[in-house]
């Protein structure tokens, strides 16, 4: 019996990114739908991405900048699941300090419209 690999929680977020194939020098536009420390879901337009191949992505989180390399593992006609390939610590961190800016801005969000429901009960 094999056991199956469990995928690792998923962030929903809108963020604009852009990306080119590892070999391209012309970059795409796209967007981050959802994002893991092992991958995300990335939406684009008609490129030809295909499974297997090898992109890079340029993520821009408070200030910093780093290129994280990819591979499309699955596609849609929404866009592609792509896996992370980091190179180093500076990689994951920067994939996890966007996780936490989102997961910290719906909080403070939440936090903010249970104050007003709360006051709207009494």
């Amino acid at each position: 019996m094999t056991e199956t690999t469990k995928p690792a929680p998923r962030v929903p977020l809108c963020l604009p990114i852009e990306f080119r194939k590892s070999y391209a020098r012309d970059a795409n536009k796209g967007g981050l739908l959802n994002i893991s420390l092992t991958g995300a879901f990335l939406e684009h337009g008609p490129e030809d991405l295909l499974v297997n191949d090898k992109i890079n992505l340029h993520f821009k989180v408070s200030g910093r900048e780093r290129v994280l390399q990819a591979c499309i593992v699955w596609q849609n006609s929404n866009g592609s699941g792509v896996s992370f390939n980091p190179e180093n610590n500076q990689d994951v961190q920067i994939i996890d300090d966007l996780m936490y800016f989102v997961r910290t801005y719906r909080d403070s969000k939440r936090a903010v419209l249970d104050s007003i429901f709360s006051q709207i009960k009494n």
